[in-house]
């Protein structure tokens, strides 16, 4: 069998032409020998500087001898011209002839410093296995080089002895090596983020849904059921599915966490009938329902809110009928006092979740004591990449190792570094080169989240509008009518790690990270930020701060 460069694709997902090109891939893996390698661009590109330099290439194979064959796939119907063969459909209908012509001179052009000057042994193949070329002599093309549906069964033949005649000798060890380097290496095969991003999701959500499945099946009287549970593990999707039965069942259930971007997540995505909010916007509601509004230009504003809430409560003037079922995330934020608080707005026979994740208590809070609660733990995380987790789970002094779950594996965390002696404007610069890193890699700006290791009020990017020739998308700090956070125009979101607690994203950059000493809330901080990646992490910090956390790999 022959070796497949990069892994993992037997794992993806496609429809169409995409579903035509994994069923070529698994053709070539089973009939090729093993001393065969073959590179696909199915989901996968290189990219340098936000150019795709591969081409429309499907697959480079290199045969034992150092020769390297291009295929190029084309599923559907072509159109025969007198000029030769076009894609239909295509803007621009570009012959088939010059497009295989030009991405095989680009390649040719790269290797040639790879082999002292020399041209590479390459040579290209077109397969169209939907379609049978009635002209085979005006295509623009080498017959021979030509495999249509007439031709397909023959695949592998053909591509076994265009890239490894048999008369060939086998190529120096050495020369072999440096073709896969460049493969490998120098093309920087990485995922087509574009293709590869919402699969990712897709599966992350289904793997870390056990939680959701198995935490749900607990019976328990009274229903008090504390989960312990690791970043990516599920607890959301927990909350969720608690939430949304709570509804068919026909009762009343409120969510409350303590975070305000997760909370209005939150409420735009469950069915309407219960309660979402942070505990200090249910205080303030219920404040104002009560005819109490907050006095927010008071010093203490908040603990004051938070015992005039509690008072309400106590008078039984709390939100009217009560809750049936009681779903309190990110519960390392919260205090005893609000613990018993809520629990009052509980019905007698009420069920109530108590979701939480210690690494993840940034505020420096005791754990709220839960006295005759079931508890549960889950240590496994579905949603980072296993790499980022083993780099966290090496250079971090965690409490127990995370365990990781993802179907990503292979995402190379990456570091940039400033010296604190440039002071802003290094920082500024590592992180514009870190933007145009995952910009290069292929990841849209709507999937880059920009998180700063400082609070909103102390970031030295939060008052910037663009970042070289990127438009940053920040919170103002403040809400419009309707509840809804206010943010500058931009195309690319930037947010503390404060905030996006409880949130993800295909690609994070993990800006302003600068410390002297990895104590537990750096520790915490740096976990936090790092876990909210689905598929890159790109970390941006200080000289010394990179000397304590080592390299990336």
């Amino acid at each position: 069998m022959a070796r497949i460069h990069p892994e993992g694709w037997r794992q993806l997902q496609a429809s169409g032409a995409q579903q035509r090109e994994l069923a070529t891939l698994a053709r070539l893996a089973e009939g090729l020998p093993d001393d065969y390698a073959v590179y696909h661009g199915l989901h996968w590109t290189r990219a340098e500087g936000g150019r795709t330099v591969f081409g429309e290439i499907g697959f480079a194979v290199l045969g034992p001898g150092g020769r390297v064959l291009l295929i190029e796939q084309h599923s559907g119907f072509l159109d025969e011209t007198p000029t030769g063969l076009l894609r239909p459909g295509k803007r621009r209908n570009r012959e088939v002839a010059v497009a295989l012509a030009h991405d095989a001179e680009a390649l040719r052009a790269r290797l040639r410093p790879l082999l002292d000057g020399a041209d590479a042994q390459l040579d290209t193949l077109f397969y169209c296995p939907d379609y049978s070329v009635r002209q085979p002599g005006t295509a623009g093309l080498d017959p021979a080089r030509i495999v249509d549906a007439g031709r397909r069964d023959q695949l592998v033949d053909i591509v076994r002895a265009l890239a490894g005649p048999a008369d060939e000798a086998p190529a120096p060890a050495a020369r072999m090596t440096a073709l896969h380097r460049f493969f490998a290496d120098l093309l920087e095969l990485v995922p087509d983020v574009q293709a590869l991003a919402g699969q990712a999701d897709d599966l992350t959500t289904r793997l870390s849904g056990g939680l959701a499945e198995w935490a749900r099946r607990i019976t328990v009287t009274p229903h008090r059921l504390r989960i312990t549970a690791t970043a990516g593990s599920g607890k959301t999707q927990l909350a969720l599915a608690a939430f949304v039965d709570a509804l068919e069942a026909g009762r009343r259930p409120l969510y409350v966490c303590y975070n305000r971007p997760l909370a209005d997540h939150i409420a735009r995505i469950v069915p309407p009938g219960g309660e979402v909010a942070t505990y200090h916007q249910l205080c303030d509601r219920s404040l104002r329902a009560a005819g109490r509004p907050p006095d927010f230009s008071a010093p203490d504003r908040f603990r004051r809110m938070e015992a005039d809430f509690a008072a309400l409560v106590a008078e039984g003037r709390g939100p009217a009928a009560g809750f049936d079922e009681l779903i309190v995330d990110e519960g390392q934020d919260f205090f005893e006092a609000w613990r018993d608080t809520l629990l009052a707005l509980l019905k007698p026979e009420g069920r109530a979740w108590w979701l939480e994740d210690p690494l993840q208590n940034l505020y420096g809070r005791e754990p709220v004591a839960l006295p005759g609660w079931v508890g549960l733990t889950a240590d496994t995380n579905y949603r980072t990449p296993a790499d980022v987790l083993a780099l966290l789970n090496a250079r971090l002094p965690l409490p127990a190792p995370v365990r990781a779950g993802s179907p990503l594996a292979d995402s190379e965390p990456e570091l940039f570094a400033w010296d604190e002696a440039t002071g802003e404007a290094g920082l500024l610069d590592a992180t514009k080169r870190a933007i145009t890193r995952a910009v290069g890699l292929g990841f849209r700006r709507d999937m880059i989240v920009l998180l700063t290791f400082r609070g909103r009020e102390h970031s030295r990017l939060a008052p910037l509008t663009h970042l070289g020739p990127h438009r940053l998308r920040a919170f103002h700090g403040r809400y419009d009518l309707f509840g809804e956070a206010e943010y500058s125009e931009g195309e690319l979101l930037l947010d503390s790690v404060y905030r996006f607690k409880g949130q993800a994203a295909p690609c994070v950059i993990f800006t302003e990270i600068d410390f002297d000493t990895l104590d537990e809330l750096t520790m915490r901080k740096l976990f936090v930020g790092a876990t909210r990646a689905t598929m890159k992490l790109i970390l941006v910090t200080s000289n010394r701060a990179a000397a304590l956390l080592g390299p990336p790999a």
